[in-house]
Parts: C-alpha cells; sequence; structure tokens
C-alpha cells in the first residue's frame, strides 16, 4: 500500500467533520508511506463539497456527480469507489465508521480482497505496513491489527479519532467516469433522517458531560440542559451516569461509547477514569467541576473548578445567558 484514499461519506453536499478528520489524516499516513492522499465524492452536491476539501491537505478529489449514486442503494457508490483505487493502484481507503460506511466497507473487501480493520481510533506505520488500533469486546480490550501486506487495505475509521486541520496547497478536482456496464435493481425510496441527539453530539462545538457525582437523572435536565442551550452545545454523559439509567447510551462517551472533540468540553461530576478520557481527549479545551480537586480528570484537564456543581453550574449559566443578552 502506498496511496491513501478516503471516501467521502456526505448527504447532498452536506456532511459531518469526519470527513475533514479523515483528509487531514490520509495526508499525514500518505506522506509516511512515500504515496498521495485522495479522497472520492459521490452524488449530489459532491463538486461543492470537493472545493471545500481542496483546503486540506489532499493531492486530488475525485468527483462525480451521477444521480444514480443517490437513486439506488451503494452499489453505485462500491463501483465509483473500485474504479477510482484501481486507477490510484495500493492504497489504504479510509471509510467513516458509520452505518452507511461500513456497507460501503463490506461490499468492497470483497471486490478488492482486502484486508480490513473495523472501529479504527488510529493508524501507525511501521516498518511500511499499516497498523490499525481499535477497541474490541466492548472497549474492554485495545488491539493493533496490521493490515495483510497486500494491493489494497480498508480502515473504517471513528468519527473524531483524529483532529481536522485545514492547510491544504489546492488539490487537483478530477471527474470520474461513469463504470460501464453497470445496471442496478435496488432503488432508494425514502431516506430516513437520523437521531438528532447522536449527530448534535458528536458534532457539537460544546459538550456539557456529566458523571456520578450527579447523583441521578434529574439534574442532567436541570443543570446541565439549560448550560448546553446557553453555550450552543450538547448534554453527554459518562458510562457510570448511563449505567445507572440516568440517561440512554446513546449520550455516553468514552471508550465503550462515543467520541467527541468539540473545542469545549465541561465534565461534571465526571472522576474521570481512564475509559472517559479516551473518549474526550481531544477535546480542544477541557473544563472540570467537581467537589475533589484531586479527582484523575484534573490530570488532564485545562481548568479544575473544585466546589458544589449545584452550585457553580447555575450561576455560570446565568452569567452566559446575560453575557447573550
Amino acid at each position: 500500500m502506498k496511496n491513501v484514499i478516503v471516501y467521502v461519506e456526505h448527504r447532498h453536499g452536506a456532511t459531518r467533520k469526519v470527513t475533514f478528520e479523515l483528509a487531514t489524516q490520509a495526508h499525514a499516513i500518505a506522506e509516511q508511506l512515500g504515496g498521495k492522499a485522495h479522497a472520492v465524492v459521490l452524488g449530489a452536491g459532491a463538486a461543492r463539497l470537493a472545493e471545500a476539501l481542496t483546503a486540506y491537505p489532499l493531492d486530488v478529489v475525485h468527483v462525480a456527480e451521477d444521480a444514480d449514486v443517490d437513486t439506488y442503494l451503494l452499489d453505485p457508490a462500491v463501483d465509483y469507489l473500485e474504479a477510482a483505487a484501481r486507477a490510484a493502484g495500493p492504497s489504504l481507503i479510509l471509510i467513516p465508521n458509520t452505518l452507511s460506511g461500513r456497507d460501503v466497507a463490506g461490499r468492497l473487501v470483497a471486490r478488492l480482497g482486502a484486508g480490513v480493520a473495523a472501529d479504527v481510533v488510529d493508524v501507525k506505520i511501521e516498518g511500511g505496513r499499516v497498523a490499525c488500533v481499535s477497541p474490541k469486546m466492548g472497549g474492554a480490550e485495545i488491539t493493533t491489527c496490521v493490515l495483510k501486506p497486500a494491493d489494497f487495505g480498508i480502515a473504517t475509521v471513528r468519527p473524531n479519532a483524529f483532529a481536522a486541520q485545514p492547510g491544504g496547497a489546492g488539490a487537483a478536482i478530477e471527474t470520474l467516469a461513469k463504470p460501464a456496464g453497470k445496471s442496478y435493481a435496488a432503488v432508494v425510496d425514502s431516506d430516513v433522517e437520523e437521531g438528532s441527539g447522536e449527530l448534535a453530539l458528536e458534532e457539537a462545538p460544546v459538550v456539557i458531560a456529566g458523571g456520578r457525582g450527579l447523583g441521578g437523572a434529574e439534574p442532567f435536565d436541570t443543570l446541565l440542559k439549560p448550560l448546553a442551550e446557553a453555550l450552543g452545545g450538547a448534554v453527554g454523559a459518562s458510562r457510570a451516569a448511563a449505567d445507572a439509567g440516568w440517561v440512554p447510551y446513546s449520550l455516553q462517551i468514552g471508550q465503550t461509547g462515543k467520541t467527541v472533540s468539540p473545542n469545549l468540553y465541561i465534565a461534571i461530576g465526571i472522576s474521570g477514569a481512564i475509559q472517559h478520557k479516551v473518549g474526550m481527549r481531544s477535546s480542544s479545551t477541557i473544563v472540570a467541576v467537581n467537589k475533589d480537586g484531586q479527582a484523575p480528570i484534573a490530570e488532564f484537564s485545562d481548568l479544575v473548578v473544585v466546589g458544589d456543581a449545584f452550585k457553580i453550574v447555575p450561576e455560570l449559566t446565568k452569567l452566559i445567558q446575560a453575557a447573550k443578552a
């Protein structure tokens, strides 16, 4: 494997930030492999998104605004991605670890005879070989999987595993030719929107997370939610809070939950075990509010506020609301 190809999953040109995270990481990996970083954007809105991707360190962005990609289920996208991969030559293909992304990856594995690593949170180059780090068994184990030395390898990458950093020199935009002799049967009749809660937590620029120290479910609505709304953010939780049934598991952040990377992460009543740290350590600024100034979370926080969250958070919310007004 020499080149790196990013599959850009989007909806009519609107995409999650995982697209830009993978575009950044593709360049870093390609440099170590001695190849180039590519991206493949397909379907309605692809041209507009391709222009946005030129701000990131990619060498080539391949584009096809083919209506078949949106009309039919998965196979047109897989056909284009396979064609782009074979044209580029031996490559590592990075695909978002989403429901759709995993389906695309599975089909592509069969087409290319590629090795695959799933739910990847880090990629390392060791002796010219690609090693993918990912949690297994519900996060109980962290494994490193070295892809076999073949022409193609595929990694489905967890959103927020990497930081997105613009800085491209202006990637070349190339139009992909439509694969010849293809016909499709599975038509997409309707598209169901993903639950807004999941998207909001992973995409939010500010995350307010609560843990065991809140003592129950009510503070998530009465204490954390007003602060999150004032800051334009979303509410998350530690595993302890989810296990207690105070919040749904869709809000859990950590090794066995979601990975977030907001500009501001405020942890309220969270001790900061390593399992939680894994899910939020790439946040730009981390603030902890905790009665215990020696809690583990203090070791990796930018600011620690020692005191009673039930007194501190309402006052903070009032100050922010007043400043906005």
